[in-house]
């Protein structure tokens, strides 16, 4: 079975690369030898296929090869031609250093990106130039259509797709491998911290160390018939959780052809990182020198982001990854894609653009589904262009114009490199899970300004809709209250929300007499809410701080005591704030952790509920509570104490939906 998978996919491989009847000379040359480097097969072609010398062919090449996309060029002249696109926000395992320990809020459907857009967005990019797209999560392969989404995907091959990758964590890619290589997979990437079955199920808060075991087989077992997977395991080590792994994994590879990349601990919101819990590339190389004294470095590629080492004789090799200690920025040639739409020009960057809304824009502001994509084809046909819509790269559907000026100007305000360690830690960013494995925070969605009912199907077939699927045409929605600038631009965008917002409500406590009442919530349904809210305890001096974290306070362990005040009060919320609805918490996380650099505490808080209303008033509480409570313990020793930045960063649930800010 298995050389029957790989022999249909060379086949289909080769039946790409047969040359047409009407193809001759030079062009012909330049698209054999352009899609032999596009494709990864393992068969030489006939020698009729290749009517000029090797050398003669080099400079044929060079005479047709096309300037580097400018909209994926970036100010310091790097050529962005790798694509990540996060496919699902869902995963079947809670890795501590992926997500918090109680989960994320998980985007309504409508939101994420379907099956087309992922499709339109990835042809837009390899129109432009990008030659390698990872599909990541989440975790891609609990997304139900991967399979299908892969074979459309492995179809751009044509339009100049080389390589078509995934990151997963290898739980359930046993049972749809197969499917995957026969759709053109070329690249694994398997997330595993550890070898310990144990160990695994604390690290991922999940049993299935056997099913990601029978991955790895499954993966060994088709290369050796041929399938030629790059196969590589990223394992992010933490000192004192999984540091004694690192000599396992570097003895798998003595006998296994697989490059084992160690990661350096990363921030990301919620996985409560810090300093002490990393261990970096010169101490992981040291640690595995002292073993293996040959250890050797491997040339690297211009732009890999792992530093690559291998010891003589073992058939794999070694991996670092340095975000923390030795960043790669200036080779940087990625750019990722969230499942909500967004372009990130950079992992640690919260700036982002959402290109979901654009692509949207020739379907009303609505997703496009299967049905709405069949109906954008019809119209190309109906505009009587010469060429099928199969004949095409499915991103001249669409407003390409459009999103190409927007993913230009965001490559271009793409810095230099990332911020530094001190800084990392402190910046907001989404948690892992919410980027990819492939992750800054969301807006609200009211002020994209889409119109919520379909577009009618009679404009289908109008010259406006038409021309715009091929032009971009900005005219087309200039009533609606979007602007690509604007989208670049969180801040105005936040701004413009809230005027819009204050335009259309009114404050829903007060009546229109202008007296006080408590809000009905009867006719409201039962959903379930969560909330977050944040603030700081700023100290005047370094005295309060030090004793906090030495346990050297008189009235006790001040974090303690403030984590459980603030539990407790935010189940007394409705008997102190008067017009509250008392509702049934079904969940309330009260976290602290030491800003050093800043001197202060940060207190977050998240309540969650199934109920009729939110929990944004019990989470402001618990979270003003255990700051409170700091003060109130610490007052002795710092009588500068300051209390600020009391907000709430998110709210969902509800007929409002999803709100974040930072």
């Amino acid at each position: 079975m298995l050389r029957g998978t790989i022999h249909r996919s060379r086949a289909r491989v080769r039946d790409q690369l047969r040359p047409s009847s009407n193809a001759s000379g030079p062009l012909l040359s330049w698209t054999l030898n352009r899609s032999l480097h596009q494709t990864r097969t393992l068969e030489k072609p006939e020698p009729a296929t290749v009517p000029q010398s090797s050398q003669s062919l080099r400079r044929e090449n060079l005479k047709s090869a096309r300037p580097f996309s400018d909209f994926l060029t970036d100010s310091f002249n790097r050529q962005h031609d790798y694509l990540r696109i996060s496919v699902t926000e869902r995963c079947n395992l809670r890795c501590v250093y992926c997500m918090p320990e109680e989960g994320v809020p998980l985007s309504p459907s409508r939101e994420l990106l379907t099956t087309p857009e992922i499709v339109l967005l990835s042809s837009v990019f390899v129109s432009q130039g990008v030659t390698k797209i990872r599909l990541t999560g989440g975790e891609p392969t609990v997304r139900r259509d991967i399979v299908p989404l892969m074979h459309q995907i492995g179809a751009l091959r044509r339009h100049g797709l080389r390589e078509l990758c995934i990151t997963t964590n290898g739980l359930s890619l046993h049972r749809k491998l197969d499917s995957m290589v026969e759709a053109g997979l070329t690249g694994i990437n398997l997330s595993l911290d550890t070898l310990d079955p144990w160990q695994f199920q604390i690290m991922t808060r999940r049993k299935g160390f056997d099913a990601v075991k029978r991955s790895m087989d499954k993966i060994f077992e088709l290369n050796r018939h041929g399938a030629d997977i790059k196969f590589k395991i990223n394992c992010v080590v933490m000192r004192g959780i999984n540091d004694r792994e690192i000599m396992p994994f570097v003895d798998m590879t003595r006998e296994k052809d697989v490059e084992v990349r160690f990661i350096e601990y990363m921030p990301f919101d919620g996985n409560k990182w810090n300093k002490t819990k990393m261990l970096g590339y010169s101490e992981m190389l040291d640690m595995i020198k002292e073993k293996y004294p040959t250890l050797e470095k491997v040339r690297d590629h211009r732009n890999d982001t792992s530093k690559t080492w291998h010891i003589p004789g073992f058939a794999g090799r070694l991996g670092f990854i340095t975000s923390m200690t030795h960043n790669f920025c200036g080779t940087c040639n990625r750019l990722r894609i969230t499942s909500d739409g967004n372009l990130k020009v950079c992992l640690f960057g919260n700036a982002e653009v959402s290109l979901r809304d654009i692509l949207r824009k020739i379907n009303n502001g609505e997703p496009i589904d299967e049905e709405a994509f069949d109906t954008i084809k019809q119209v190309v046909m109906g505009q009587g262009q010469s060429l099928s819509p199969s004949d095409h790269a499915p991103g001249v559907l669409v407003n390409q114009e459009e999103l190409l000026n927007v993913i230009g100007m965001a490559v271009k305000r793409k810095k230099a490199k990332h911020a530094g360690i001190g800084e990392l830690e402190h910046m907001k960013n989404r948690p892992m899970i919410l980027i990819d494995p492939t992750l800054s925070p969301r807006y609200p969605q009211q002020s994209r300004g889409f119109l919520a009912s379909p577009m009618p199907q009679s404009l289908w077939a109008s010259d406006t809709i038409g021309s715009s699927l091929f032009a971009g045409d900005r005219t087309l929605n200039s009533s609606r209250p979007f602007s690509t600038t604007r989208c670049l631009r969180q801040e105005e965008d936040k701004e413009a929300h809230m005027v819009k917002a204050a335009a259309v409500k009114k404050l829903t406590h007060v009546s229109d007499s202008g007296s006080a009442h408590m809000v009905s919530i009867t006719e409201k349904a039962v959903t379930s809410r969560i909330a977050t809210a944040v603030c700081k305890v700023r100290f005047s001096t370094e005295v309060a701080l030090k004793l906090i974290e030495e346990n050297g306070m008189k009235k006790g362990d001040v974090l303690g005591v403030a984590r459980v005040a603030g539990i407790m009060a935010s189940k007394r919320t409705p008997d102190l704030i008067p017009l509250c609805h008392p509702i049934p918490i079904s969940h309330v996380a009260v976290d602290l952790s030491l800003d050093k650099s800043g001197n202060a505490i940060d207190v977050k808080a998240t309540v969650s509920c199934d109920g009729k209303t939110g929990v944004e008033m019990e989470a402001l509480t618990a979270t003003s509570t255990a700051a409170l409570t700091i003060y109130d313990m610490c007052k002795a020793v710092d009588k500068g104490m300051v209390i600020d930045g009391l907000r709430v960063t998110l709210k969902d649930g509800g007929k409002s939906g999803r709100w974040e800010m930072p």
